[in-house]
Order: C-alpha cells, then structure tokens, then sequence
C-alpha cells in the first residue's frame, strides 16, 4: 500500500505565493514519477505538472509554465509544487499522485497508480 499525503493548501491572494509539498509512505520508493493535478467544481481533472525520478526531468501543464515550480525533497519520497503569481482560476483542490508507468508522459491522470487525499487551494481576487 501506498498513501500520498498533501500538504501546504490554503487562501491566498492573488499575486501570492503557496508551497505544497507531497510526501509518499509505504514503500521505499514513489514510483517512476510524482505528479500534480487539480479539480475545479464543475470541472475535469487537469494536470499540473510531474516529476520524473530517473532523469529529473520536470513536466508542466501550459498555463502553469513560468510559474509553478515542481521540485524533488531530498532523501524523501516527496515533491514540492511551488506556486507563484496565483491566480483566481488556479483555485481548486490539488491531487498528488505517483505512477509506477515507465514510459508515460505522465500528463494523464490514467498514468498514475495511487492518489492522495487533495489540498484546498483557493486564491482570492
């Protein structure tokens, strides 16, 4: 078993900054890769942004290149998402997630083998 935990969500204006961190137990490794997603009400699932352990090669959805940040903790098998220069429409609740896909793109949230609980983020105006 596997349990991803969120942490670091919470009210922030916008222009603001927040720093979420996602730490994975139960195993000794994470998987392949660790991604990010968020939900909107009334709407779909969007990724993020992802981190791929092998290479550190980093992954992030359009809107969030230039200002969100995803970045390994060391000696853990955890990732932070670093938020910059939020925005109303980046309120959601956020997912960890980490997939054990070797070759994913990891864009998709169907690439991913365990899910965290979520953490509320919500940027006023």
């Amino acid at each position: 078993q596997v349990q991803l935990v969120e942490s670091g969500g919470g009210l922030v204006q916008a222009g603001g900054s927040l720093r979420l961190s996602c730490t994975a137990s139960g195993r000794s490794f994470s998987g392949y890769a660790m991604g990010w997603f968020r939900q909107a009400p009334g709407k779909e699932r969007e990724f993020v942004a992802a981190f791929r352990w092998g290479d550190s090669s980093a992954y992030y959805a359009d809107p969030m290149k230039g200002r969100f940040t995803i970045s390994r903790i060391n000696a853990k098998n955890a990732v932070y998402l670093q938020m910059d220069t939020l925005k109303p429409e980046d309120t959601a609740v956020y997912y960890c997630a980490a997939s054990w896909r070797m070759g994913g793109s990891y864009r998709s949230d169907y690439e991913y083998d365990y899910w965290g609980q979520g953490t509320q983020v919500t940027v006023s105006s």
